[in-house]
């Protein structure tokens, strides 16, 4: 691996501005003389513009064509007839800067820095489609009742060679020992060490940033590591998500090897996930709202949140699971949860509520890949979550058995049927939005039509001669 170069960038500690004028200062204190002004689309993709520092402090608002919501993760566009039309499809939105997200961009040659934009119509209203404006809709419901909710990611990604051929598989990377890994070691420190001057140039680039990462360790498939952020506010998480994946990916590649967020990369290895804790808390006292404050027990408002997300995530899980690859992690025998069982310190249920005290009971989701956008992620969990607590639902019994093997019958297992759930689901479209439903669903059956014009070594393998 080769060593970093000298940054002009490196101490940069702040992150975020209270408005265009504290932004302005700081800017000029760092020098900075460009400024990435980006979208998360469907995907989790930064859209946007690079310009001047000058031209975005005197007019921060920036137009793009509302189609970047429609955009497929192969760059193509779906037929939109029947949503937005062929000439409003072009019609400009206008993208306003949220001034909390200011970062520098740490591994640009040139002082540069990053800010992400909210996208509204010219009347001023949200875009419903963007995945910022649908994670904003389900936190608006939570603090009309009182709730403010709170999550940790834990966001898991392969180290692999570099593969500039999609035919070939990928591979481990060479460490500093001058081998790749060779069997799987979980948890072990030697094995992250391998990758030493990647790692310290991620903290440094995650700590300009203001990215608060809690935990690195060595998950269990080859060079497969997992980052864990510190808890806090869905939005301010999803940011840092959104803002770490390009970190790792762009550090990766400074030391010659790629970082992927598919779900499942390699085919004997286990797929990647991103497990959301969640809790709520009374936004006045700070309390946990699923304990109770005499007796520290669960409330039945905690039930409520688990039945929820036990009801609606199978409506949701092409927004955990967004590609066809995603399949492959939830798929019997892989390692992952394919139910929507629950228990105590169950690992092998789809919800898990880890051990804790009263003041820190949570439930964590672990069906989320970690190819899913964070923004939509943390939305559909929560909007599930949100379901049941307002319905009052009642889960099932605990399991504290092994059930990985036990797949519930109601989760689905493709994209296109997972895609047709989330059509079909009233509840789920009534909180993300339905203008936000029909735009996903429509560019997620495009995809998969796309992935079945290819042909695959398995059907030329099994099926060529034999049929």
């Amino acid at each position: 691996m080769k060593s970093k170069s000298k940054r002009p960038q490196t101490g940069f500690s702040k992150r975020g501005a209270a408005d265009v004028s504290e932004a302005a200062g700081w800017l000029a204190e760092q020098n900075i003389e460009e400024i990435e002004c980006m979208v998360p689309d469907l995907a989790g993709v930064a859209r946007g513009k690079i310009m001047p520092v000058r031209k975005f402090l005197t007019a921060q608002t920036m137009n793009l064509p509302l189609s970047i919501f429609y955009q497929t993760i192969t760059g193509d566009f779906p037929d939109l007839e029947g949503i937005v039309g062929t000439v409003q499809s072009d019609t400009d939105i206008f993208l306003r800067p949220d001034f909390r997200t200011l970062a520098a961009v740490p591994w640009a040659t040139d002082p540069t820095a990053q800010i992400i934009h909210d996208a509204f119509h010219p009347d001023g209203r949200p875009v419903e489609e963007s995945p910022r404006q649908v994670l904003r809709r389900v936190m608006s419901l939570y603090h009309e009742k009182g709730w403010n909710p709170v999550i940790a990611p834990e966001l898991e990604f392969y180290l692999v060679e570099k593969n500039i051929d999609p035919d070939y598989a990928l591979k481990p990377p060479v460490g500093r020992s001058g081998r790749p890994e060779t069997g799987r070691q979980g948890y072990s420190i030697s094995a992250v060490n391998e990758f030493d001057g990647l790692f310290e140039d991620m903290y440094e680039y995650s700590e300009a940033q203001g990215l608060e990462i809690d935990t690195l360790i060595h998950e269990s498939g080859v060079a497969q590591m997992e980052i864990n952020l510190r808890h806090g506010d869905p939005l301010e998480l999803a940011d840092q998500v959104f803002m770490f994946k390009r970190t790792i990916k762009e550090t990766a590649l400074e030391h010659d090897i790629y970082a992927t967020f598919m779900a499942k990369p390699m085919a004997l290895e286990p797929g990647s996930a991103m497990h959301i804790h969640q809790s709520i808390v009374d936004p006045r006292t700070g309390r946990n709202l699923f304990s109770d404050p005499k007796t520290g027990e669960p409330t039945e408002l905690f039930f409520s949140f688990i039945a929820g997300q036990q009801k609606y995530m199978p409506a949701a899980v092409s927004l955990l699971a967004p590609y066809v690859n995603s399949y492959r992690r939830l798929s019997k025998g892989s390692g992952a949860p394919v139910n929507t069982h629950w228990g105590f310190d169950n690992r092998t249920a789809g919800l898990r509520v880890p051990p804790s005290d009263a003041d820190n009971r949570r439930l964590e989701n672990r069906l989320p890949s970690s190819d899913a956008n964070p923004y939509l992620a943390i939305a559909a969990v929560l909007a599930c979550g949100y379901l049941g607590m307002v319905e009052g639902l009642k889960p099932t019994a605990p399991v504290d058995t092994d059930v990985s093997n036990d797949p519930s019958a109601e989760l689905p297992y493709s994209l296109i049927q997972s895609v047709i759930k989330l059509e079909r689901s009233e509840a789920l479209n009534a909180i993300l939005s339905p203008a936000f439903v029909t735009a996903y669903a429509r560019v997620k059956h495009y995809e998969y039509e796309t992935f079945m014009r290819t042909i695959s070594p398995w059907e030329r393998e099994f099926l060529l001669l034999n049929v």
